[in-house]
């Protein structure tokens, strides 16, 4: 039985007939919608009886494989008993620019659907139309062919023919996969407890298109708890594709071994994990203009032999993997990702790709939404990156820098600039005595005000390479898009920094937003080791009351954790007081139990602080200090240190909810211990205290959202570092009096609530 592969005429002529170069200039933010405009347009002038928007589909048999291939044909004209193929395309550079014939991949477009439709009416000879129209002057210019029915069907089966190998291979993958999925079994001796409970819920989770919020703790082994029942599930026909999403590099590394462990079982998938553009990019400046980066240049007459080539001979896509073939092909090894991603089983990224509204994969159709899962590893670090996501900020500094520049260079952008600045100072003047304060809405002038800027920016910066003003009307126009969201979710906030004056759209609650970013797919697994408390995440989350829930018990007993707990103040105003006390609380924990200790502060001034005070007392323990700003290669030299079986003590000093405390794994005698000094309280300010007011508003306690929840959540994180596996035994630490306290005690996990009082 031959095998069906559906793809739309659009994906199949750009497969086939994109060439030329990647080219990251300047591009106008409102073509998508020009070109929708100018399509309705167009339309508008046709004649009574002549069709718009007209579905077509056909089936075509080549090579043992059905191809059923469709789209949306954007006009069929009647007239003199003739049918004419009308395909509409707006263009933005210079008329005289156009290629004379048009280009090859439109008269593909259109051919296919004069195929379609000459087939289905059994005509003998149809005519094509190209319509061009300039996005800007709407001059318009038509280009016109006829063809036999012979001549398409002779194009049509090249078209086919040319793209039979690339589909033939990824068919051939799949049943092979899918035989793989149904047949592995779980690549470890035995489930650890409280395993096979979690991926069973997460299998029946994707059977039944429900969403997960998982509280799994550390060491259970979450990452192949997740993406084992994922993979069954492909097996089962129930899925087609994952996202495993992360927030960090650490952790994409843990999803990648869990891949290869179920390779060497006999899994056979492919997967691709995506590098951030600015890390993966082989120039030592970042700029996608073919003129000046040779793998931006013919980027896509080569990209179809690299796809090939890469998914004919490798299964994991790593960053090392991909830069090898982007090397021997001259891609961009970034695209290079994004294009595969489209190919594979298992897509390895940030949340952001998913999240992010600036940023995430458009070309994913809601059709293949509906077989993809979202697998959110780390879930509670999506609520600040929400926020993140969803917020945008306008200083005046750039817009006054613009006027500066512009003077007597360029009017219209001096003019734009001098009246966004003049609206920052007419704004300054009007909070004089206040350092911070809150709008109550953006007044239509203003938006207009930006909305004109980036109109002007847009006509000047095709011929121009100001860095500044394309920086400035990115951001002008990120602040456009977020304005649009606005609603009881937001609030908007005026911030000054000397002569500066920073406007701020901020997302106060994601939830809304996160979960329509989400919508269509067809189950959202959400798991960490600290969703705690589950229903606040499951609120901040976007989660809905038909989702559920599941808390797993840690699987290791409380013999092999032994917890104490220290009540001094950490508070602010008490550090310098408490300092010799902390050093204190340290050298007697060396002393008796010698071996190799984390020990996490609130804020880097406060580690400094403390860390001076120790090696004024002790100058003959080994020590480490985490350093801002640290590269991969000092992070791993950092963690190579902690060895098992050391004869001398090591103490590292790191930060809470720093790169040290999350998806870190020092098994074994690797690390002996882990103090944590101070409840992780995020510093107060302006931000913090209007997600607490905001939250006080609908009747939660704002205190608890804005401060001690993700303040509980960055102490059990770093606690989390200790017991990783069933042979590990070691001593927590908690250093600060509010740990004896009632709210904070119903957040400490049960293993951790029979502590002894230092």
């Amino acid at each position: 039985m031959a095998s069906d592969i559906h793809i739309s005429v659009r994906t199949l002529v750009e497969h086939v007939f994109k060439s030329g170069s990647i080219d990251a200039r300047f591009r106008s933010q409102t073509a998508l919608l020009d070109g929708t405009r100018i399509h309705q347009k167009i339309q508008k002038t046709y004649q009574d009886g002549d069709q718009k928007e007209v579905l077509v589909s056909t089936k075509i048999e080549y090579d043992g494989l059905t191809f059923t291939i469709d789209g949306r044909c954007d006009g069929l004209i009647f007239h003199d008993d003739k049918i004419t193929i009308d395909e509409i395309k707006s263009f933005s550079q210079p008329f005289d620019q156009l290629e004379a014939e048009g280009y090859p991949v439109h008269w593909a477009q259109a051919k296919m659907y004069a195929y379609i439709v000459a087939l289905d009416k059994e005509l003998e000879e149809i005519d094509v139309q190209l319509t061009y129209v300039h996005v800007e002057t709407e001059e318009k210019k038509s280009l016109r062919q006829t063809y036999t029915f012979l001549e398409l069907t002779r194009f049509v089966m090249e078209v086919i023919a040319s793209y039979a190998p690339y589909a033939k291979l990824l068919n051939d993958h799949r049943l092979k996969r899918n035989e793989s999925c149904r047949e592995l079994a779980f690549p470890f001796k035995t489930y650890r407890n409280g395993q096979r409970k979690l991926a069973g819920a997460v299998y029946k989770m994707i059977v039944d298109k429900k969403n997960l919020f998982a509280k799994a703790p550390t060491g259970i082994g979450k990452t192949i708890s997740t993406l084992f029942p994922a993979m069954k599930a492909i097996g089962e026909g129930e899925l087609n594709r994952i996202f495993y999403l992360t927030a960090k590099t650490i952790t994409r590394t843990s999803a990648e071994e869990a891949f290869s462990r179920m390779e060497s079982c006999g899994l056979c998938t492919k997967t691709v994990t995506i590098t951030a553009k600015d890390k993966v990019c082989f120039q030592e400046e970042t700029n996608c203009q073919k003129d000046i980066c040779e793998f931006a240049n013919g980027y896509y007459d080569r990209i179809n032999d690299a796809i090939f080539d890469i998914l004919s001979n490798e299964n994991q896509l790593t960053r090392k993997v991909i830069e090898s073939y982007a090397r021997k092909y001259t891609v961009c090894p970034f695209e290079y990702s994004l294009d595969l991603a489209y190919s594979v089983d298992a897509i390895i990224c940030d949340y952001n790709y998913i999240f992010d509204p600036r940023v995430s994969l458009k070309r994913l159709l809601e059709e293949q939404k509906k077989s993809t899962a979202l697998l959110v590893d780390e879930a509670h670090n999506l609520i600040d990156r929400g926020r993140e996501m969803f917020s945008a900020s306008l200083s005046k500094e750039p817009f006054l820098q613009l006027k500066k520049e512009y003077k007597g260079v360029n009017q219209t952008i001096y003019d734009a600039a001098s009246k966004m600045n003049a609206w920052f100072i007419q704004l300054k003047k009007s909070h004089e005595s206040q350092k911070e304060f809150v709008l109550e809405q953006l007044e239509e002038d203003f938006l207009e005000e930006i909305r004109q800027f980036a109109m002007i920016s847009e006509q000047v910066l095709p011929l121009d390479t100001s860095p500044l003003l394309l920086e400035t009307y990115f951001m002008v126009n990120q602040f456009i898009k977020i304005a649009e969201l606005l609603d009881d979710h937001f609030i908007i906030y005026g911030e000054k920094e000397r002569n500066n004056l920073k406007i701020k759209l901020f997302c106060l609650n994601p939830s809304q937003l996160l979960q329509q970013m989400g919508k269509g797919y067809r189950a959202k697994i959400f798991f960490s080791a600290t969703l705690s408390p589950l229903p606040y995440y499951q609120e901040i989350l976007g989660g809905g009351k038909e989702d559920y829930a599941l808390n797993i018990p840690s699987p290791f007993s409380e013999e092999q954790v032994e917890v104490f707990i220290k009540p001094l103040s950490t508070r602010y105003r008490d550090r310098e007081r408490t300092k010799n006390a902390i050093v204190t609380v340290i050298q007697s924990l060396l002393k008796k139990r010698p071996g190799n200790y984390l020990i996490f502060f609130p804020s880097y001034q406060y580690l400094l602080d403390v860390y001076e005070q120790f090696k004024l007392a002790d100058d003959t323990t080994q020590t480490l200090i985490q350093e801002s700003g640290m590269t991969e290669r000092k992070r791993e030299d950092f963690l190579a240190a902690f060895k098992p079986d050391q004869t001398e003590t090591l103490v590292g000093f790191a930060v809470l909810g720093g790169i040290f405390s999350e998806g870190v794994d020092l098994i074994g005698d690797r690390l002996n211990g882990v103090v944590v000094i101070g409840v992780g309280l995020p510093q107060l300010c302006f931000e913090r205290n209007l997600i607490k007011d905001h939250f006080a508003s609908l009747g939660k306690n704002g205190y608890d959202y804005a401060y001690v929840y993700p303040g509980i959540n960055k102490v059990l994180q770093a606690g989390g570092r200790l017991i990783r596996s069933e042979q590990d035994h070691g001593t927590i630490v908690l250093v600060d009096d509010r740990f004896l306290q009632r709210p904070y005690q119903q957040l400490l996990p049960s293993e951790w609530r029979q502590f002894t009082l230092i």
